[in-house]
C-alpha cells in the first residue's frame, strides 16, 4: 500500500514537471506507461471478465460469450441466402456458403477424383481407402478412423455421462445424444417429416433412415455372407457373430459379450434390480421391460407381427424375422466339420453334437444321456413315468 502511494506521487510530481516545462501534452503517453506492476495483474484478472449466466464459463471477449450462449439457446442468427440454412455462427456460415460457389472443392482424392471444401475433410476421406485406423481403444483394442469416434465409444466402457440437460437433468455419453434429447423440451421438435406416411422427426438422418423401411434398401452389406442391413450399427453386430469377438467384458465376473446391450442386460443380474417387472397373471419376473411385453403378448395371444409373404403372424419380431428364412432359404450358420448350413443357431449347435457326440442332458434315474432336453423329457414319460409320480409322492 506505502509502495502504490509512492507511484502515485512520483507520478503527480511528473506531471507537475511536464506542466511547467510546458510538453504536458507532448509526453502524455509516458506518463500512461508508467504504472505500477500490479495493474498487470488486474489486467491480466479482468481478461476474462464475461460469464455465462447458465454454465458460469468465463471468457475474455464479449463476442466470445455471445457465441457461446448460442449452445444453450439453440439459436442460429446466420442464415445462408442460397439454401436458406442457418447457422449458430458466422464461420459456420461461411465455411457452408463455399459449398455454394465454384471454388467449393479444391482439395480433390488422387484415388477417386472426389473433391473437398477442406483440406482435413480430404485428409479424412483418403481413410476410407487405405483402411487406416490409427485411433485405438486401450481397453478393447478396438481402432478407429477418427479420434471423435474413439472418444465416443470410450464411453461406453467408463460409463462416464457429461452431458446434462439442464431441463430435466437426464444425463447423456455424447453430445449429440442431448442435443436430440433436448428438442423433446421444444416446440420444434419434430420439424422433418416423411412425405409418405407423415411421421415426424427430430433430427433429419432419422428421417432419412425411416425412409429406408419404405424403399427397402439395404446398403450395409457384410463382406463375409453378403447379408445386408439397414443401419451400419446392425452390419457392425452381425460381423462379431462370424469374427466371435467379444469385447464387452462384465467387471463382476468377467464373462465377455459380443455386443454392450448384452453386458448391460447380464449386469442387472448382479444386482438387487434384476427382476423388476412382474406378470400380473402368471407372477413370472423380468429385468426388462421389453422382456415383459414380449411375454404379456403370449398371454393375450397378440401376433401384430405379420408375414408379407404367406400372411403368418407371430407375437416377436425375431421370430419373423427367423421364419423369413424358410422363404428365403437363408441359412447364415455353418458347421465347420462337414460344412452343412442351417437357418437356425440351435440347430446348428444340435448339428454339432452329432460330430463331438456330447450329451449334456442325462436322465437321473437310469442314467441314460441325450443330446437335446426335448428327447430326455419324452424318455421320462415313456418308461420313468410311476418312478417320477412315486417320488412326487415322497
Amino acid at each position: 500500500l506505502h509502495h502504490s502511494r509512492t507511484v502515485k506521487l512520483i507520478i503527480k510530481q511528473l506531471k507537475l514537471c511536464f506542466f511547467i516545462l510546458g510538453c504536458l501534452e507532448k509526453n502524455t503517453e509516458t506518463i500512461k506507461t508508467f504504472e505500477h506492476p500490479c495493474r498487470n495483474e488486474e489486467n491480466t484478472a479482468s481478461k476474462k471478465s464475461y460469464q455465462c449466466e447458465l454454465c458460469f464459463k468465463f471468457f475474455s471477449e464479449k463476442r466470445s460469450l455471445k457465441r457461446h450462449t448460442l449452445t444453450h439457446t439453440g439459436e442460429k442468427p446466420y442464415q445462408c441466402e442460397i439454401c436458406f440454412k442457418s447457422f449458430s455462427q458466422n464461420g459456420h456460415l461461411k465455411a457452408h456458403v463455399r459449398k455454394h460457389t465454384e471454388k467449393q472443392t479444391p482439395y480433390q482424392c488422387e484415388i477417386c477424383f472426389k473433391s473437398f471444401s477442406e483440406k482435413r475433410n480430404l485428409k479424412r476421406h483418403t481413410i476410407t481407402h487405405t483402411g487406416d485406423k490409427p485411433y485405438q481403444c486401450e481397453i478393447c483394442s478396438k481402432s478407429f478412423t477418427k479420434k471423435c469416434d474413439l472418444e465416443r465409444h470410450t464411453v461406453t466402457h467408463t460409463g462416464e455421462r457429461p452431458y446434462q440437460c439442464e431441463v430435466c437433468f437426464k444425463s447423456f455419453s455424447q453430445n449429440g445424444h442431448l442435443k436430440a434429447h433436448v428438442r423433446n423440451h421444444t416446440e420444434k421438435q419434430t420439424p422433418y417429416q416423411c412425405e409418405i406416411c407423415f411421421k415426424s422427426f427430430s433430427e433429419k438422418r432419422n428421417l432419412k433412415r425411416h425412409t429406408i423401411t419404405h424403399t427397402g434398401d439395404k446398403p450395409y452389406q457384410c463382406e463375409i455372407c453378403s447379408k445386408s442391413f439397414i443401419k451400419k450399427c446392425d452390419l457392425e453386430r452381425h460381423t462379431v457373430t462370424h469374427t466371435g469377438e467379444k469385447p464387452y467384458q462384465c467387471e463382476i465376473c468377467f464373462k465377455s459379450f459380443s455386443q454392450n446391450c448384452h453386458l448391460k442386460a447380464h449386469v442387472r443380474n448382479h444386482t438387487e434390480e434384476q427382476t423388476t417387472y412382474h406378470c400380473e397373471i402368471c407372477f413370472k419376473s423380468f429385468s426388462q421391460k421389453c422382456s415383459l411385453n414380449r411375454h404379456m403378448r403370449m398371454h393375450s395371444q397378440e401376433k401384430p407381427y405379420q408375414c408379407k409373404i404367406c400372411s403368418k403372424s407371430f407375437f416377436d419380431p425375431s421370430v419373423l424375422k427367423l421364419h423369413m428364412r424358410v422363404h428365403t432359404g437363408e441359412k447364415p450358420y455353418q458347421c465347420e466339420i462337414c460344412l452343412k448350413r442351417f437357418s437356425l443357431k440351435s440347430s446348428l449347435k444340435l448339428h454339432t453334437m452329432t460330430h463331438t457326440g456330447d450329451k449334456p442332458y442325462q436322465c437321473e434315474i437310469c442314467f441314460k444321456s441325450f443330446c437335446q432336453i426335448c428327447n430326455l423329457k419324452t424318455h421320462l414319460r415313456k418308461n420313468h413315468t410311476g418312478e417320477l409320480v412315486e417320488a412326487i409322492k415322497h
